[in-house]
């Protein structure tokens, strides 16, 4: 991704962010979360480079290359951005699309849903309702109890391995 594109990308995430007047990030569910607020330079700083490109840019790991998409252990998923608390092992599932995929987040207030319509598609993006990162997207096509996928890129999250548990 060239610097054009990085640019049209940060300026198409700041046309969507739905901050309301006093600086906090508004979730789907109408409730508010402290939006951290650090500048390019502190993200560049506390991100490697492929979760900058993602979590600041909305950008997409390759299928089957992220640290997560096989993980089977068992723990809590959270924003490599903030740390909030996101999916939980207990959740996830193998959707063969090689990302990891979760039918439900912990709490939906941490996950705020964004209309997409980028390179042709309608999609809905996900983003932590904390720092507004980029985590990827959600799709209608999950199994039961929610029928609905949550396809998040490996360097969007940090992994917090349960104390006590091993791999299945």
């Amino acid at each position: 991704m060239n610097d054009d594109q990085i640019q049209e990308n940060q300026t198409a995430m700041e046309k969507k962010d739905p901050v309301n007047e006093s600086g906090y990030f508004v979730n789907s569910a109408g409730d508010t979360i402290y939006y951290v607020n650090k500048s390019d330079e502190e993200w560049r700083r506390e991100l490697s480079e492929e979760q900058y490109r993602i979590l600041r840019h909305a950008g997409t790991e390759r299928a089957f290359t992220g640290m997560y998409y096989d993980n089977h252990d068992k723990g809590i998923y959270r924003c490599a951005g903030c740390g909030l608390p996101l999916f939980s092992s207990d959740a996830k599932y193998d959707s063969g699309s090689g990302w990891p995929s979760y039918y439900k987040p912990i709490d939906e207030k941490h996950i705020v849903e964004v209309p997409d319509d980028s390179y042709g598609m309608k999609r809905i993006e996900l983003r932590c309702a904390r720092c507004g990162g980029h985590l990827g997207h959600v799709f209608p096509d999950g199994p039961k109890p929610t029928g609905l996928r949550y396809c998040i890129n490996s360097a969007s999250l940090d992994f917090e391995k349960k104390v006590g548990e091993s791999e299945e």
